[in-house]
């Protein structure tokens, strides 16, 4: 148990991390700051990653148990972020932005289902 605990805990700080860098390195492409694009980004890059790695692991190649917390659980989990996506979406609310919070909404549950089924896919493909 305290083993599974500690994958999971380094698997989040490695997804946190990239995510971190994830939203720097995007801030300098992307110029439109009302949009939270870094969220949308790693939501989407975090659930294809998670369909591929749930695929493998169904597969076989990912067998070890603390291997896949550490991918799903811990990198994945740490990686996206549903509570910065709330919050955005609660902000562009604040501000009458009802047209972007209600796009962005749709826009991340569909392009993340699509993610998740695409990655599941790919790695049934491996």
């Amino acid at each position: 148990m305290a083993l599974s605990v500690l994958w999971v805990g380094l698997g989040g700080f490695l997804g946190t991390v990239c995510r971190y860098g994830t939203g720097l390195w995007l801030a300098r492409l992307v110029t439109t700051p009302q949009m939270p694009w870094a969220t949308w980004l790693v939501n989407i890059l975090g659930s294809m990653a998670m369909g591929a790695i749930v695929a493998l692991a169904g597969k076989g190649f990912i067998s070890d148990h603390n291997w896949r917390l550490f991918l799903t659980v811990g990198f994945c989990g740490g990686f996206t972020t549903f509570s910065a996506f709330a919050y955005e979406n609660l902000y562009m609310l604040q501000e009458s932005q009802y047209l972007q919070a209600f796009l962005y909404t749709l826009g991340s549950l569909i392009s993340c289902l699509l993610a998740v089924a695409l990655g599941f896919w790919i790695g049934n493909k491996c």
